[in-house]
Protein backbone atom coordinates (compact mmCIF):
# COMPACT_ATOMS: atom_id res chain seq x y z
CA UNK A 1 0.00 0.00 0.00
CA UNK A 2 0.99 3.72 -0.97
CA UNK A 3 0.82 5.98 1.25
CA UNK A 4 1.66 10.08 2.02
CA UNK A 5 0.47 12.60 4.70
CA UNK A 6 0.10 15.69 4.09
CA UNK A 7 -0.55 18.78 5.72
CA UNK A 8 -3.58 20.87 4.68
CA UNK A 9 -2.16 24.19 5.93
CA UNK A 10 0.71 23.91 3.50
CA UNK A 11 0.65 26.57 0.42
CA UNK A 12 -0.90 24.96 -3.04
CA UNK A 13 1.95 24.46 -4.66
CA UNK A 14 3.57 22.32 -1.51
CA UNK A 15 0.77 20.11 -1.29
CA UNK A 16 0.74 18.94 -4.69
CA UNK A 17 4.32 18.44 -5.06
CA UNK A 18 4.09 16.13 -2.08
CA UNK A 19 1.22 14.01 -3.47
CA UNK A 20 2.90 13.24 -6.97
CA UNK A 21 6.07 12.44 -5.58
CA UNK A 22 4.59 9.94 -2.48
CA UNK A 23 2.24 8.32 -5.23
CA UNK A 24 4.44 8.70 -8.35
CA UNK A 25 1.57 10.86 -10.43
CA UNK A 26 2.22 11.12 -14.15
CA UNK A 27 5.10 14.10 -15.20
CA UNK A 28 1.92 15.54 -17.18
CA UNK A 29 0.31 16.15 -13.38
CA UNK A 30 -1.30 19.31 -13.70
CA UNK A 31 -1.57 20.19 -10.11
CA UNK A 32 -4.84 21.71 -9.62
CA UNK A 33 -8.35 20.14 -8.20
CA UNK A 34 -9.21 18.63 -11.12
CA UNK A 35 -6.42 16.93 -12.62
CA UNK A 36 -5.63 15.82 -8.74
CA UNK A 37 -9.44 14.03 -8.76
CA UNK A 38 -8.39 12.21 -12.49
CA UNK A 39 -4.98 10.86 -11.72
CA UNK A 40 -6.93 9.40 -8.32
CA UNK A 41 -9.42 7.88 -10.21
CA UNK A 42 -7.06 5.95 -11.93
CA UNK A 43 -4.83 4.59 -8.85
CA UNK A 44 -4.71 0.65 -9.43
CA UNK A 45 -3.06 0.57 -5.97
CA UNK A 46 -4.45 0.26 -2.59
CA UNK A 47 -3.24 4.19 -0.87
CA UNK A 48 -3.76 6.00 2.15
CA UNK A 49 -3.90 9.43 2.30
CA UNK A 50 -3.36 10.84 6.00
CA UNK A 51 -3.88 14.63 5.98
CA UNK A 52 -3.98 16.86 9.44
CA UNK A 53 -4.37 21.24 9.39
CA UNK A 54 -6.86 23.07 7.14
CA UNK A 55 -6.80 25.76 5.35
CA UNK A 56 -9.37 27.00 2.67
CA UNK A 57 -7.52 25.93 -0.04
CA UNK A 58 -7.06 22.67 1.77
CA UNK A 59 -10.47 22.31 2.32
CA UNK A 60 -11.21 21.82 -1.18
CA UNK A 61 -8.60 19.88 -2.02
CA UNK A 62 -10.14 17.45 0.64
CA UNK A 63 -12.74 17.55 -0.91
CA UNK A 64 -12.05 16.73 -4.35
CA UNK A 65 -9.76 13.58 -2.70
CA UNK A 66 -13.47 12.16 -1.05
CA UNK A 67 -14.64 12.23 -4.33
CA UNK A 68 -12.20 10.17 -5.58
CA UNK A 69 -12.43 7.51 -2.90
CA UNK A 70 -16.05 7.40 -3.65
CA UNK A 71 -15.83 6.60 -7.26
CA UNK A 72 -12.07 4.35 -6.52
CA UNK A 73 -12.25 2.27 -3.42
CA UNK A 74 -8.46 1.71 -3.78
CA UNK A 75 -8.30 5.07 -2.17
CA UNK A 76 -8.48 5.40 1.61
CA UNK A 77 -8.52 8.63 4.14
CA UNK A 78 -7.40 9.22 7.51
CA UNK A 79 -7.68 12.80 9.35
CA UNK A 80 -5.44 12.60 12.02
CA UNK A 81 -6.41 14.29 15.02
CA UNK A 82 -4.32 16.99 16.65
CA UNK A 83 -1.42 15.71 18.96
CA UNK A 84 -2.26 18.34 21.62
CA UNK A 85 -6.46 17.75 20.49
CA UNK A 86 -8.05 18.33 24.48
CA UNK A 87 -11.42 16.00 25.03
CA UNK A 88 -13.02 19.67 25.56
CA UNK A 89 -11.64 20.90 21.80
CA UNK A 90 -13.21 17.44 20.72
CA UNK A 91 -16.14 18.12 22.83
CA UNK A 92 -16.25 21.47 20.84
CA UNK A 93 -16.23 20.14 17.31
CA UNK A 94 -19.31 17.58 18.34
CA UNK A 95 -21.07 20.52 18.76
CA UNK A 96 -19.87 22.69 16.19
CA UNK A 97 -20.89 19.23 13.81
CA UNK A 98 -24.50 19.33 15.54
CA UNK A 99 -24.88 22.67 14.52
CA UNK A 100 -24.21 22.71 11.28
CA UNK A 101 -26.05 19.74 10.59
CA UNK A 102 -29.12 21.37 12.24
CA UNK A 103 -28.64 23.98 9.63
CA UNK A 104 -28.44 21.78 6.80
CA UNK A 105 -31.75 20.01 8.35
CA UNK A 106 -33.54 23.31 8.78
CA UNK A 107 -33.04 24.16 4.88
CA UNK A 108 -34.56 21.13 4.37
CA UNK A 109 -37.55 21.16 6.84
CA UNK A 110 -38.50 24.50 5.34
CA UNK A 111 -38.42 23.35 2.10
CA UNK A 112 -40.67 20.64 3.03
CA UNK A 113 -42.43 22.78 4.95
CA UNK A 114 -43.26 24.96 1.49
CA UNK A 115 -43.96 21.96 -0.90
CA UNK A 116 -47.09 20.56 1.39
CA UNK A 117 -48.87 24.28 2.25
CA UNK A 118 -48.44 26.82 0.08
CA UNK A 119 -45.92 26.07 -2.64
CA UNK A 120 -47.87 26.17 -6.22
CA UNK A 121 -48.33 22.24 -7.76
CA UNK A 122 -46.00 22.48 -10.36
CA UNK A 123 -42.74 23.18 -7.85
CA UNK A 124 -42.36 19.87 -6.76
CA UNK A 125 -39.58 19.16 -9.38
CA UNK A 126 -37.63 22.39 -8.49
CA UNK A 127 -37.50 21.72 -4.51
CA UNK A 128 -36.63 18.00 -5.38
CA UNK A 129 -32.97 19.28 -7.10
CA UNK A 130 -32.22 21.49 -4.38
CA UNK A 131 -33.28 18.74 -2.00
CA UNK A 132 -30.56 16.35 -3.68
CA UNK A 133 -28.17 19.03 -3.47
CA UNK A 134 -28.58 19.41 0.30
CA UNK A 135 -29.06 16.04 1.32
CA UNK A 136 -25.59 15.31 -0.84
CA UNK A 137 -24.26 17.61 2.00
CA UNK A 138 -25.67 16.24 4.55
CA UNK A 139 -24.53 12.78 3.41
CA UNK A 140 -20.48 14.05 3.04
CA UNK A 141 -20.58 15.86 6.71
CA UNK A 142 -22.17 12.88 8.39
CA UNK A 143 -20.22 10.30 7.31
CA UNK A 144 -16.79 12.58 6.43
CA UNK A 145 -14.05 10.82 7.55
CA UNK A 146 -13.45 14.21 9.83
CA UNK A 147 -16.59 13.54 11.01
CA UNK A 148 -16.02 9.30 11.72
CA UNK A 149 -12.36 10.24 13.10
CA UNK A 150 -14.01 13.08 15.81
CA UNK A 151 -16.52 10.53 16.81
CA UNK A 152 -14.39 7.77 17.25
CA UNK A 153 -11.95 9.52 19.01
CA UNK A 154 -14.77 10.52 21.56
CA UNK A 155 -16.35 7.18 21.80
CA UNK A 156 -12.74 5.86 22.68
CA UNK A 157 -12.99 8.51 25.57
CA UNK A 158 -16.25 8.02 26.68
CA UNK A 159 -15.68 8.50 30.11
CA UNK A 160 -14.47 11.89 30.18
CA UNK A 161 -18.03 12.47 28.26
CA UNK A 162 -21.22 13.54 30.27
CA UNK A 163 -24.21 11.43 29.56
CA UNK A 164 -26.16 13.47 27.15
CA UNK A 165 -22.35 13.73 24.75
CA UNK A 166 -22.26 9.63 25.16
CA UNK A 167 -25.53 9.61 23.90
CA UNK A 168 -24.85 12.19 21.23
CA UNK A 169 -22.18 10.01 19.91
CA UNK A 170 -23.96 7.09 19.90
CA UNK A 171 -26.77 8.33 18.13
CA UNK A 172 -24.75 9.83 15.42
CA UNK A 173 -22.12 6.63 14.53
CA UNK A 174 -25.23 4.27 14.60
CA UNK A 175 -26.79 6.89 11.74
CA UNK A 176 -23.00 7.25 10.39
CA UNK A 177 -22.56 3.43 10.04
CA UNK A 178 -26.13 2.67 8.34
CA UNK A 179 -25.29 6.00 5.59
CA UNK A 180 -22.03 4.88 5.16
CA UNK A 181 -23.76 1.06 4.26
CA UNK A 182 -25.88 3.19 0.92
CA UNK A 183 -23.59 4.21 -1.71
CA UNK A 184 -23.87 8.00 -1.94
CA UNK A 185 -25.33 8.28 -5.01
CA UNK A 186 -28.68 6.45 -4.25
CA UNK A 187 -28.93 8.23 -0.71
CA UNK A 188 -29.06 11.20 -3.10
CA UNK A 189 -31.42 9.57 -5.81
CA UNK A 190 -33.57 8.25 -2.68
CA UNK A 191 -34.17 11.99 -1.43
CA UNK A 192 -35.14 12.83 -4.58
CA UNK A 193 -37.56 10.63 -5.41
CA UNK A 194 -38.87 11.51 -1.59
CA UNK A 195 -39.38 14.82 -2.84
CA UNK A 196 -40.81 13.72 -6.17
CA UNK A 197 -43.02 11.08 -4.83
CA UNK A 198 -44.84 13.91 -2.37
CA UNK A 199 -45.71 16.08 -5.04
CA UNK A 200 -46.98 13.59 -7.41
CA UNK A 201 -49.12 11.76 -4.39
CA UNK A 202 -51.14 15.41 -3.86
CA UNK A 203 -52.04 14.89 -7.45
CA UNK A 204 -53.07 11.68 -7.50
CA UNK A 205 -55.08 11.93 -4.25
CA UNK A 206 -57.15 14.87 -6.34
CA UNK A 207 -57.54 13.04 -9.01
CA UNK A 208 -57.95 10.21 -7.31
CA UNK A 209 -55.50 8.20 -9.55
CA UNK A 210 -53.55 5.28 -7.79
CA UNK A 211 -51.93 4.95 -11.65
CA UNK A 212 -50.33 8.14 -11.45
CA UNK A 213 -48.85 7.46 -8.28
CA UNK A 214 -48.17 2.96 -8.60
CA UNK A 215 -44.74 4.03 -10.55
CA UNK A 216 -43.09 5.96 -7.68
CA UNK A 217 -44.17 4.01 -4.87
CA UNK A 218 -42.90 0.72 -6.53
CA UNK A 219 -39.39 2.32 -6.73
CA UNK A 220 -40.30 3.87 -2.81
CA UNK A 221 -40.54 -0.06 -1.53
CA UNK A 222 -38.12 -1.38 -3.59
CA UNK A 223 -35.55 1.06 -2.45
CA UNK A 224 -36.54 0.43 0.94
CA UNK A 225 -36.30 -3.26 0.72
CA UNK A 226 -32.47 -3.15 -0.86
CA UNK A 227 -31.36 -0.67 1.93
CA UNK A 228 -32.54 -3.02 4.77
CA UNK A 229 -30.55 -5.29 2.85
CA UNK A 230 -27.23 -2.80 2.62
CA UNK A 231 -27.70 -1.60 6.60
CA UNK A 232 -29.03 -5.12 7.96
CA UNK A 233 -28.54 -7.94 5.41
CA UNK A 234 -29.13 -10.50 7.95
CA UNK A 235 -32.56 -9.14 9.28
CA UNK A 236 -36.07 -9.30 7.66
CA UNK A 237 -36.43 -6.07 5.84
CA UNK A 238 -39.79 -5.08 7.95
CA UNK A 239 -38.49 -5.65 10.92
CA UNK A 240 -35.56 -3.39 10.22
CA UNK A 241 -37.48 -0.71 8.98
CA UNK A 242 -39.85 -1.35 11.87
CA UNK A 243 -36.97 -0.97 14.33
CA UNK A 244 -36.34 2.31 12.71
CA UNK A 245 -39.13 3.94 13.72
CA UNK A 246 -39.95 2.49 17.39
CA UNK A 247 -36.24 1.13 18.53
CA UNK A 248 -37.02 -2.92 19.38
CA UNK A 249 -40.12 -3.47 17.34
CA UNK A 250 -40.59 -6.23 14.99
CA UNK A 251 -43.28 -8.22 13.27
CA UNK A 252 -43.49 -10.82 16.08
CA UNK A 253 -44.50 -7.90 18.72
CA UNK A 254 -46.50 -5.87 16.10
CA UNK A 255 -48.31 -9.43 15.50
CA UNK A 256 -48.88 -9.89 19.55
CA UNK A 257 -50.06 -6.54 20.16
CA UNK A 258 -52.59 -6.40 17.15
CA UNK A 259 -53.85 -10.23 18.28
CA UNK A 260 -54.94 -8.84 21.70
CA UNK A 261 -56.49 -5.33 20.44
CA UNK A 262 -58.46 -7.83 17.91
CA UNK A 263 -59.53 -9.85 20.66
CA UNK A 264 -60.87 -7.28 22.50
CA UNK A 265 -61.76 -4.60 20.45
CA UNK A 266 -63.79 -6.62 17.51
CA UNK A 267 -66.20 -7.96 20.16
CA UNK A 268 -66.92 -4.47 22.04
CA UNK A 269 -67.50 -2.79 18.35
CA UNK A 270 -69.99 -5.81 17.44
CA UNK A 271 -71.61 -5.31 21.00
CA UNK A 272 -72.24 -1.30 20.03
CA UNK A 273 -73.50 -2.26 16.73
CA UNK A 274 -76.73 -3.78 18.78
CA UNK A 275 -76.92 -0.60 20.26
CA UNK A 276 -79.01 2.45 19.15
CA UNK A 277 -76.22 4.75 17.81
CA UNK A 278 -75.60 7.64 19.16
CA UNK A 279 -76.45 11.23 16.98
CA UNK A 280 -73.46 13.43 15.91
CA UNK A 281 -75.57 15.75 13.76
CA UNK A 282 -74.39 18.66 16.40
CA UNK A 283 -70.86 18.42 14.83
CA UNK A 284 -72.13 17.90 10.82
CA UNK A 285 -73.09 21.42 8.66
CA UNK A 286 -71.81 24.19 7.15
CA UNK A 287 -68.62 25.42 9.26
CA UNK A 288 -66.85 28.12 7.68
CA UNK A 289 -63.53 28.24 7.13
CA UNK A 290 -63.08 31.02 8.61
CA UNK A 291 -65.25 30.24 11.88
CA UNK A 292 -62.33 27.28 12.16
CA UNK A 293 -59.41 28.71 12.03
CA UNK A 294 -60.58 31.14 14.82
CA UNK A 295 -61.68 28.11 16.71
CA UNK A 296 -57.66 26.75 16.08
CA UNK A 297 -56.37 29.26 17.90
CA UNK A 298 -58.28 28.91 20.76
CA UNK A 299 -57.33 25.74 20.96
CA UNK A 300 -54.10 26.39 20.56
CA UNK A 301 -54.58 28.69 23.73
CA UNK A 302 -56.07 25.85 25.63
CA UNK A 303 -53.40 23.73 24.77
CA UNK A 304 -51.03 26.51 25.93
CA UNK A 305 -49.35 26.07 22.93
CA UNK A 306 -46.56 29.10 22.95
CA UNK A 307 -47.32 31.32 19.39
CA UNK A 308 -44.59 32.48 19.35
CA UNK A 309 -42.46 29.51 18.84
CA UNK A 310 -45.28 27.35 17.26
CA UNK A 311 -47.36 28.33 14.03
CA UNK A 312 -50.34 26.60 12.09
CA UNK A 313 -51.14 26.07 8.39
CA UNK A 314 -53.37 24.18 6.26
CA UNK A 315 -52.42 21.29 4.08
CA UNK A 316 -53.55 18.44 2.19
CA UNK A 317 -52.69 15.96 5.06
CA UNK A 318 -52.35 17.56 8.65
CA UNK A 319 -48.79 16.95 10.19
CA UNK A 320 -46.29 18.49 12.62
CA UNK A 321 -42.84 19.61 11.65
CA UNK A 322 -39.92 21.50 13.45
CA UNK A 323 -38.08 23.94 11.51
CA UNK A 324 -34.44 23.56 13.12
CA UNK A 325 -34.89 23.50 16.58
CA UNK A 326 -37.73 22.88 19.10
CA UNK A 327 -38.03 26.65 19.32
CA UNK A 328 -39.93 26.97 15.80
CA UNK A 329 -42.42 24.39 15.45
CA UNK A 330 -45.43 24.14 13.05
CA UNK A 331 -48.86 22.51 13.06
CA UNK A 332 -50.99 22.12 10.16
CA UNK A 333 -54.72 21.04 9.99
CA UNK A 334 -57.45 20.64 6.78
CA UNK A 335 -60.38 23.13 7.09
CA UNK A 336 -63.73 20.61 6.44
CA UNK A 337 -66.56 23.18 6.26
CA UNK A 338 -68.92 19.82 5.97
CA UNK A 339 -67.58 18.63 9.47
CA UNK A 340 -66.65 20.51 12.80
CA UNK A 341 -64.71 17.81 14.56
CA UNK A 342 -61.92 17.06 11.79
CA UNK A 343 -60.19 19.88 11.83
CA UNK A 344 -61.13 20.07 15.68
CA UNK A 345 -59.24 16.95 16.64
CA UNK A 346 -56.42 17.27 14.08
CA UNK A 347 -55.30 20.64 15.93
CA UNK A 348 -55.08 18.82 18.73
CA UNK A 349 -53.48 16.06 17.79
CA UNK A 350 -50.43 17.81 15.75
CA UNK A 351 -50.76 20.03 19.32
CA UNK A 352 -49.95 17.16 21.06
CA UNK A 353 -46.81 16.67 18.79
CA UNK A 354 -46.06 20.35 18.64
CA UNK A 355 -45.96 20.43 22.78
CA UNK A 356 -43.43 17.68 23.04
CA UNK A 357 -41.19 19.08 20.26
CA UNK A 358 -40.91 22.37 22.42
CA UNK A 359 -40.90 20.96 25.61
CA UNK A 360 -37.19 19.54 25.17
CA UNK A 361 -34.61 20.73 27.13
CA UNK A 362 -33.15 23.70 26.18
CA UNK A 363 -29.74 22.26 26.47
CA UNK A 364 -30.48 20.09 23.86
CA UNK A 365 -31.00 22.98 21.44
CA UNK A 366 -29.10 22.19 17.85
CA UNK A 367 -27.41 19.19 18.69
CA UNK A 368 -29.21 15.52 17.67
CA UNK A 369 -30.59 15.31 20.99
CA UNK A 370 -33.35 17.75 19.93
CA UNK A 371 -36.85 16.24 19.25
CA UNK A 372 -38.70 13.00 19.97
CA UNK A 373 -37.04 9.96 20.45
CA UNK A 374 -39.31 7.58 18.57
CA UNK A 375 -42.31 7.53 16.48
CA UNK A 376 -43.76 5.36 19.55
CA UNK A 377 -43.40 8.04 22.00
CA UNK A 378 -44.29 11.17 19.97
CA UNK A 379 -47.74 9.48 19.13
CA UNK A 380 -48.37 8.89 22.80
CA UNK A 381 -48.48 12.28 23.18
CA UNK A 382 -50.25 13.30 20.12
CA UNK A 383 -53.02 10.66 20.69
CA UNK A 384 -53.03 11.53 24.39
CA UNK A 385 -54.30 15.25 24.06
CA UNK A 386 -56.49 14.27 20.78
CA UNK A 387 -58.14 11.13 22.75
CA UNK A 388 -57.56 11.30 26.71
CA UNK A 389 -58.33 14.96 27.02
CA UNK A 390 -59.83 16.23 23.94
CA UNK A 391 -62.42 13.30 23.89
CA UNK A 392 -63.20 13.67 27.23
CA UNK A 393 -66.68 15.26 28.63
CA UNK A 394 -64.82 17.30 30.80
CA UNK A 395 -62.49 18.93 28.06
CA UNK A 396 -65.57 19.13 25.79
CA UNK A 397 -68.02 20.68 28.84
CA UNK A 398 -64.69 23.14 29.50
CA UNK A 399 -64.63 24.51 25.59
CA UNK A 400 -68.66 24.37 24.64
CA UNK A 401 -69.46 27.69 25.83
CA UNK A 402 -66.53 29.00 23.44
CA UNK A 403 -67.59 27.01 20.72
CA UNK A 404 -70.99 28.27 20.57
CA UNK A 405 -69.91 31.89 20.79
CA UNK A 406 -67.55 31.32 17.11
CA UNK A 407 -70.22 28.57 15.96
CA UNK A 408 -73.49 30.02 16.31
CA UNK A 409 -74.86 26.62 14.27
CA UNK A 410 -74.48 24.93 17.65
CA UNK A 411 -77.65 26.69 19.02
CA UNK A 412 -80.24 23.85 20.38
CA UNK A 413 -77.47 21.59 20.88
CA UNK A 414 -75.66 20.52 24.70
CA UNK A 415 -72.23 19.79 25.32
CA UNK A 416 -73.47 15.91 25.86
CA UNK A 417 -74.69 15.68 22.42
CA UNK A 418 -71.02 17.26 21.36
CA UNK A 419 -69.21 14.38 23.66
CA UNK A 420 -70.90 11.92 22.11
CA UNK A 421 -70.99 13.03 18.40
CA UNK A 422 -67.16 13.32 19.10
CA UNK A 423 -67.03 9.45 20.40
CA UNK A 424 -69.32 8.33 17.89
CA UNK A 425 -68.43 4.47 17.26
CA UNK A 426 -68.47 3.77 13.83
CA UNK A 427 -66.45 1.90 11.10
CA UNK A 428 -65.31 4.08 8.34
CA UNK A 429 -63.34 4.94 5.43
CA UNK A 430 -60.58 7.58 6.73
CA UNK A 431 -58.18 7.32 9.14
CA UNK A 432 -57.58 10.21 10.27
CA UNK A 433 -61.10 10.65 11.36
CA UNK A 434 -61.71 7.04 12.53
CA UNK A 435 -62.98 7.24 15.97
CA UNK A 436 -61.24 6.50 18.94
CA UNK A 437 -62.76 3.34 18.93
CA UNK A 438 -62.11 1.81 15.65
CA UNK A 439 -58.35 3.45 14.67
CA UNK A 440 -56.69 0.18 15.50
CA UNK A 441 -58.24 -1.33 12.75
CA UNK A 442 -57.52 1.06 10.56
CA UNK A 443 -53.29 0.68 11.70
CA UNK A 444 -53.98 -3.28 11.16
CA UNK A 445 -54.82 -3.13 7.73
CA UNK A 446 -51.90 -1.08 6.59
CA UNK A 447 -49.65 -2.71 8.55
CA UNK A 448 -50.58 -5.82 7.08
CA UNK A 449 -50.16 -4.46 3.59
CA UNK A 450 -47.14 -3.06 4.84
CA UNK A 451 -45.83 -6.78 5.48
CA UNK A 452 -47.19 -8.50 2.89
CA UNK A 453 -45.39 -6.14 0.10
CA UNK A 454 -42.33 -6.01 1.98
CA UNK A 455 -42.34 -9.89 1.95
CA UNK A 456 -43.16 -9.63 -1.61
CA UNK A 457 -46.58 -11.42 -1.25
CA UNK A 458 -48.56 -8.04 -2.52
CA UNK A 459 -47.58 -6.47 -5.54
CA UNK A 460 -47.79 -2.68 -4.94
CA UNK A 461 -50.07 -2.83 -8.26
CA UNK A 462 -52.19 -4.54 -6.51
CA UNK A 463 -52.38 -2.49 -3.00
CA UNK A 464 -56.28 -1.17 -4.20
CA UNK A 465 -57.06 -4.21 -4.48
CA UNK A 466 -56.18 -5.61 -1.26
CA UNK A 467 -57.03 -2.29 0.50
CA UNK A 468 -60.47 -2.64 -0.45
CA UNK A 469 -60.55 -6.05 0.10
CA UNK A 470 -58.94 -5.37 4.10
CA UNK A 471 -61.55 -3.01 5.06
CA UNK A 472 -64.67 -4.86 4.01
CA UNK A 473 -63.06 -7.78 5.84
CA UNK A 474 -61.87 -5.62 9.11
CA UNK A 475 -64.33 -2.93 9.10
CA UNK A 476 -67.48 -3.98 6.75
CA UNK A 477 -66.93 -0.59 4.86
CA UNK A 478 -66.58 -0.55 0.73
CA UNK A 479 -64.01 1.35 -0.65
CA UNK A 480 -65.40 3.89 -3.39
CA UNK A 481 -62.11 4.71 -4.84
CA UNK A 482 -58.77 5.11 -4.39
CA UNK A 483 -58.47 8.97 -2.73
CA UNK A 484 -60.80 7.90 0.14
CA UNK A 485 -58.98 3.99 0.06
CA UNK A 486 -55.22 3.57 -0.79
CA UNK A 487 -54.32 6.94 -1.73
CA UNK A 488 -55.53 8.73 1.94
CA UNK A 489 -52.51 9.00 3.64
CA UNK A 490 -49.03 10.62 3.03
CA UNK A 491 -46.86 8.55 4.41
CA UNK A 492 -45.48 6.48 2.24
CA UNK A 493 -44.97 9.02 -0.68
CA UNK A 494 -42.61 10.09 2.33
CA UNK A 495 -40.75 6.90 2.55
CA UNK A 496 -42.56 6.57 6.26
CA UNK A 497 -42.80 2.57 5.76
CA UNK A 498 -43.00 0.99 9.10
CA UNK A 499 -44.25 4.36 10.64
CA UNK A 500 -47.78 3.15 11.08
CA UNK A 501 -47.77 0.98 13.77
CA UNK A 502 -46.64 3.77 16.23
CA UNK A 503 -50.21 5.23 15.95
CA UNK A 504 -51.51 2.19 17.68
CA UNK A 505 -48.85 1.61 20.30
CA UNK A 506 -48.78 5.61 20.72
CA UNK A 507 -52.13 5.31 22.12
CA UNK A 508 -51.67 1.97 23.91
CA UNK A 509 -48.73 3.95 25.74
CA UNK A 510 -50.85 6.77 26.35
CA UNK A 511 -53.03 4.96 28.80
CA UNK A 512 -50.30 4.08 30.74
CA UNK A 513 -49.16 7.39 30.69
CA UNK A 514 -52.54 8.74 31.73
CA UNK A 515 -52.92 5.94 34.39
CA UNK A 516 -49.59 7.47 36.36
CA UNK A 517 -50.31 10.62 36.39
CA UNK A 518 -53.44 10.29 37.95
CA UNK A 519 -51.55 9.00 40.41
CA UNK A 520 -50.21 12.74 41.21
CA UNK A 521 -51.94 15.09 39.24
CA UNK A 522 -56.00 15.17 39.45
CA UNK A 523 -56.52 14.86 35.62
CA UNK A 524 -60.08 15.11 35.55
CA UNK A 525 -60.32 18.54 37.63
CA UNK A 526 -57.66 20.21 35.78
CA UNK A 527 -59.16 19.47 32.38
CA UNK A 528 -62.76 20.42 34.11
CA UNK A 529 -61.34 24.10 35.10
CA UNK A 530 -59.66 24.49 31.33
CA UNK A 531 -55.84 23.88 33.18
CA UNK A 532 -53.84 21.84 31.36
CA UNK A 533 -50.53 23.18 32.67
CA UNK A 534 -50.44 20.65 35.31
CA UNK A 535 -50.79 18.16 32.90
CA UNK A 536 -48.28 19.69 30.78
CA UNK A 537 -45.79 20.22 33.57
CA UNK A 538 -46.21 16.09 34.41
CA UNK A 539 -45.67 15.29 30.70
CA UNK A 540 -42.67 17.81 30.65
CA UNK A 541 -41.02 16.43 33.66
CA UNK A 542 -41.22 12.66 32.57
CA UNK A 543 -41.09 12.35 29.03
CA UNK A 544 -40.79 15.88 27.10
CA UNK A 545 -37.38 17.24 28.24
CA UNK A 546 -35.16 14.08 27.71
CA UNK A 547 -35.70 14.67 23.74
CA UNK A 548 -33.66 11.75 22.57
CA UNK A 549 -32.22 11.19 25.30
CA UNK A 550 -33.29 7.94 26.18
CA UNK A 551 -34.11 4.67 24.23
CA UNK A 552 -38.51 4.76 24.31
CA UNK A 553 -37.77 1.59 26.35
CA UNK A 554 -36.15 3.86 28.89
CA UNK A 555 -38.46 6.66 29.08
CA UNK A 556 -41.39 3.69 29.59
CA UNK A 557 -39.59 2.46 32.67
CA UNK A 558 -38.33 5.46 34.04
CA UNK A 559 -42.14 7.01 33.74
CA UNK A 560 -44.09 3.66 34.65
CA UNK A 561 -42.01 1.76 36.75
CA UNK A 562 -43.62 -1.11 34.99
CA UNK A 563 -43.67 -2.60 31.34
CA UNK A 564 -45.58 -2.19 28.18
CA UNK A 565 -49.09 -3.90 28.71
CA UNK A 566 -51.61 -3.50 25.85
CA UNK A 567 -54.93 -4.23 28.62
CA UNK A 568 -54.75 -1.12 29.87
CA UNK A 569 -55.33 0.65 26.99
CA UNK A 570 -58.36 -2.09 26.23
CA UNK A 571 -59.23 -1.77 29.58
CA UNK A 572 -60.29 1.98 28.98
CA UNK A 573 -61.92 1.65 25.88
CA UNK A 574 -64.24 -1.01 27.50
CA UNK A 575 -65.08 1.31 30.51
CA UNK A 576 -65.36 4.03 28.51
CA UNK A 577 -67.39 3.13 25.15
CA UNK A 578 -69.39 0.66 28.00
CA UNK A 579 -70.75 4.44 29.44
CA UNK A 580 -71.22 5.57 26.46
CA UNK A 581 -73.50 3.15 24.82
CA UNK A 582 -74.91 1.83 28.03
CA UNK A 583 -73.53 -1.73 27.23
Amino acid sequence: MKKVKINLGWDKEKIHCELAQKLDFPSYYGKNLDALYDVLCDICEDTLIAVEGQSDYGTKLLAAVEDAAEENDRIKIEILQEDNMTINEAKEKLYALQAKLTAYNHATAVLYFDGATTAPKGTGANRAQTLAVLSGEIYKLSTGQETVQLLEYLEANREQLEEKENRMVYLMLKGIRQMQKIPFDKYVELQQLISEADDVWHRAKDESNFEMFCPYLEKMFSFYKQIAAWCAPDKDPYDYWLGEFEEGLSKAKCDRFFSTLRSRIVPLIAKIKEKQQVSDDSVNGYFSEEQQAQFAQYLMDVMRLDKNHCGIATTEHPFTTTLGTHSDVRITTKYHTDNLARSMYSVIHEGGHALYEMGVADEFAYTVLDGGVSMGIHESQSRFYENYIGRSRSFVEYIFPEMQKIFPQLEGYTAEDVYKAVNKAEPGLIRIFADELTYALHIMVRYELEKRVMAGEVEVKDLPEQWNKMYKEYLGVDVPNDKDGVLQDSHWSGGNIGYFPSYALGSAYGAQFLRKMKETVDVEKCIAEGNLAPINEWNREHIWQYGQLYAPSQILEKTLGESFDADVFCDYLEEKFSEIYNL
